[in-house]
């Protein structure tokens, strides 16, 4: 499989390199065309709360890995089991990992094998990723299953005009090394980009080194990213893309005895993951009737090892087929319409699911856009779902957006749920049924009319049903779970000077489950502060204050609340070549992120960076 996905990735750059697509001007910040809500909306006009994080903003802020920048966003909380590949999980709103879809060029890229089907963010690296769109509340009418709380949208780097490339290399604490590089062209025939990046370091020991756990943890990344477009004819255009990563991450063991039941041990993960996706668009009638044929593949491969032996194995794969069309009515009312169809595949087991959806986009007034969707999927062991979804974004001046909206969600049973049993049970739970929420918020953006001042604040409810968990009682997974969810989300930020910015979020959440008990690994507050310095010159800096509340434990005990500061410098050599500095935890905050396990003290990194 290695082989076959290595080959998968340089066959779409040589396809690429032979067939380039006329250049996309970035558009800027204000006015990006969001993704995820299928419909070419900017944020304005979605009614979703919706964070857009950019490539420039990572890159300022010092982030290697994804999940890192997502815990940047208000409303948005992470967990994992220890730095440098300890599996890291992503909740929206309280909602489980497990209920996030993610996607990657408009390809779910959820991991079909794990017993919940989520994803683990802690091996994608930043180096490849042009935007990040967090959709929050329930977007399975655009999506289907898995978006009880949200969508992460992944959009991938494209080549600018002409041709090009960059490299870097970087070298820190714990003998860390990381080093990449890219090349890119455009032309009015086409466009490609190649790149390449890779991870070592000595780590630090996953159970935390403070409770008698000394031994190192290492880890390895090799991550290669391939995408390509053709244009065919005078407005179609063919579009690839690929992203391929080898990854070994040592871990650490089970103990009854130790803190969080685990400590030093001999284990070693081992993942291969593969995504990929080629999709058409084709517009007719001038433009007026806009087609996509997408298909995607993604794949994984994990395994296990402790002492040497092989102690766990695993592979599945998802394939999809999708075709999108938005037929432009007249300038205020628009119609998309959609059939999907998606297999996944998990240790010889199958399922599919086929998916049917309608959306509607009208514009009584100019200041007024009102977005409504149905969605009905068909699944082959749970049926028929049908959710529903409407949205409203009202800009009474280009200053304000006053948006709403309401959603449903539905989440069905992985393959692993539905066939896993143990611990006396003859057989699965055959009555197993689909998790399903519900959701409404509110909220304003507003901009000051010079642009030095922004404000976003949004209030919510979310309603979660039937989750699944597992049953010793039962010897499998059965439906016993509720969750209700308020919060309130806020962001801000005010240019100081013409050098000095400052910006702030903050995110209470109030989720509790059918006992009344706070959920497990969900702070009710979270917020973070970041201080940006662009003087006129060489030099730029950004200073980031991530503060994370407590969290109830699995076990019912309280995680406690932390605070870390991070730093990070940038000076320009010459043109097209900088040097950069990195300091994670500059005040050595002692902390876990989840009961027993470490995380890293003061440490510091440093890298040039050159384009070409």
């Amino acid at each position: 499989m290695l082989a076959r996905n290595a080959t998968l990735v340089i066959a779409l750059a040589l396809i690429s390199q032979a067939a380039l697509a006329q250049s996309q001007t970035q558009p800027d910040a204000d006015t990006f065309v969001i993704e995820g809500t299928r419909l070419n909306q900017t944020a304005s006009e979605a009614g979703t709360s919706i964070t857009v994080i950019t490539a420039d903003e990572i890159e300022a802020m010092g982030f290697d890995y994804l999940i890192d920048v997502l815990a940047t966003a208000p409303g948005v909380t992470i967990n994992q089991n220890s730095a440098f590949g300890g599996t890291a999980s992503v909740r929206i709103r309280g909602a489980a990992s497990e209920q996030t879809l993610v996607l990657v060029d408009g390809v779910v890229v959820n991991d079909p094998t794990s017993p919940g089907g989520g994803f683990n963010f802690a091996r994608f690296d930043t180096n490849s990723i042009e935007r990040i769109e967090i959709l929050r509340g329930p977007q399975s009418t655009l999506w289907g299953t898995d978006a009880i709380g949200g969508v992460i949208s992944i959009i991938t780097k494209r080549s600018e005009s002409g041709f090009g490339g960059s490299a870097f290399l970087e070298a820190g604490s714990f003998s860390t090394f990381r080093g990449g590089a890219s090349a890119s062209g455009a032309n009015d025939a086409g466009e490609f980009r190649l790149g390449v990046v890779g991870t070592t370091t000595d780590g630090i020991s996953k159970a935390d080194e403070e409770y008698g756990n000394p031994e190192e943890d290492n880890y390895e990344n090799l991550s290669l990213s391939a995408s390509g477009a053709l244009r065919i004819g005078a407005n179609s255009r063919l579009i690839a893309s690929a992203q391929w990563t080898d990854a070994m991450a040592e871990f650490d063991s089970y103990s009854g005895l130790a803190q969080g039941n685990v400590a030093d041990g001999d284990e070693v993960s081992e993942t291969e993951e593969f995504s990929g996706n080629v999709a058409l668009h084709v517009p007719l009638f001038e433009g007026r009737l806009d087609n996509t044929i997408q298909l995607g593949l993604t794949d994984i491969q994990r395994e296990n090892f402790t002492n040497g032996t092989q102690s766990f194995f695993s592979e599945g794969d998802r394939m999809s087929a999708r075709y999108l069309g938005s037929l432009q009515l007249n300038e205020r009312n628009r119609l998309v319409l959609g059939a999907e169809r998606e297999q996944s595949n998990s240790n010889g087991q199958d399922v599919w699911i086929n998916g049917y959806l309608a959306i509607y986009e009208a514009r009584p007034i100019d200041a007024l856009t009102v977005t409504g969707g149905l969605r009905m999927d068909d699944h082959k062991i749970f049926g028929s779902e049908t959710t529903g979804r409407i949205a409203l974004a009202y800009n009474p001046n280009r200053n304000i957006t006053w948006r709403a909206s309401w959603g449903q969600g539905f989440k069905a049973p992985t393959i692993f749920q539905t066939t896993f049993f143990c611990c006396g049970a003859i057989a699965p739970n055959a009555d197993l049924q689909a998790e399903t929420s519900e959701a409404f918020d509110a909220g304003i953006d507003w901009s000051s009319t010079d642009g030095r001042a922004q404000f976003s604040g949004t209030v919510f409810h979310q309603e979660t049903e039937q989750m699944i968990n597992f049953s010793f009682g039962v010897g499998g997974y059965v439906n016993i779970a509720e969750v209700e969810t308020n919060g309130f989300e806020a962001s801000g930020s005010y240019q100081l000077t013409d050098w000095l910015a400052l910006s702030v979020n903050y995110a209470l959440i109030d989720s509790t489950d059918t006992n009344g008990n706070q959920v497990v690994r969900v702070p009710e507050h979270s917020g973070d502060v970041v201080l940006s310095l662009n003087p006129t010159g060489p030099w730029s800096a950004t200073g980031l204050l991530r503060y994370n509340g407590e969290e109830r434990n699995i076990d019912g005990t309280t995680l406690n609340a932390w605070t870390r500061v991070d730093l990070t410098a940038h000076y320009e050599l010459a043109n097209g070549v900088e040097i950069y500095g990195h300091i994670e935890n500059l005040f050595d905050e002692s902390y876990q992120q989840i009961l027993g396990y470490g995380t890293p003290g003061i440490s510091g990194f440093i890298g040039i960076r050159a384009d070409f």
